[in-house]
């Protein structure tokens, strides 16, 4: 069966543009990896190098986990170790990271036209929310992490995508999805929604393609085309 195709981006009529984290607004990967690398320093497991902890990013950080992982482990001692991630990500994960070059920018002229905007990741909530507040201020009028402790599951399910929708009462045709990863392109046809996938983050534009996306934005200027049309 063919694949749908996706919604055109239709810049008259937008409303909201949700956006992903990390690789998309932020770069965030020498901090993952650090926590990463703690973890596997305590247990005596071989460190994780910078690409590897890229190519495992996009699911959240308990699928990082399991991928990162060398042996498997019962369900109690993975949760241990979550939390030591958690615990440690929390006290370092602003030490490296860092907004990509222009998104402050490309954000506050989406704002200055009246377009709502959201967060929508699949790292856990707490740390979601500390760092958009910590490098983008109000700029976001939703912002949302991991929750399915509340009935949410993580992207590529449209869940906290249609929170979001529902929250500022908009239809997926006033709205359009930014992200970085085959992840969010999956998750934003899953919402109904037409997806700018960018590729300054953690995909190339060749994996990105093979992935099916439509509209790639090389930098965040060109990301303001598509959404604008200027």
């Amino acid at each position: 069966m063919a694949r749908p195709r996706e919604p055109k981006i239709n810049p008259g009529t937008l409303k909201a543009v949700v956006f992903d984290l990390d690789g998309t607004l932020l770069d965030t990967l020498g901090d993952l990896q650090a926590a990463v690398n703690h973890v596997m320093a305590s247990h005596g497991w071989p460190a994780r190098s910078l690409e590897q902890v890229r190519g495992d990013l996009g699911y959240g950080n308990v699928r990082l986990m399991e991928l990162s992982l060398p042996v498997q482990v019962e369900d109690e001692v993975f949760s241990q170790l979550m939390e030591e991630f958690r615990t440690y990500y929390r006290a370092h994960m602003d030490v490296r990271t860092k907004p990509y070059e222009g998104i402050g920018q490309a954000l506050s002229a989406l704002r200055a036209v009246g377009l709502r905007l959201a967060v929508v990741s699949n790292k856990f909530d707490a740390a979601v929310k500390g760092l958009v507040e910590q490098y983008f201020g109000d700029r976001f009028q939703a912002v949302y992490g991991e929750d399915e402790a509340h009935g949410y599951h993580r992207k590529p399910a449209p869940d906290l995508v249609n929170r979001v929708m529902a929250e500022f009462k908009l239809k997926p045709a006033d709205c359009c999805y930014v992200g970085d990863s085959e992840v969010d392109i999956q998750t934003a046809a899953n919402a109904g929604l037409p997806c700018v996938s960018v590729c300054w983050g953690f995909r190339t534009e060749e994996q990105l393609r093979e992935s099916h996306a439509r509209y790639v934005a090389h930098d965040p200027m060109e990301l303001l085309h598509l959404l604008l049309g200027v």
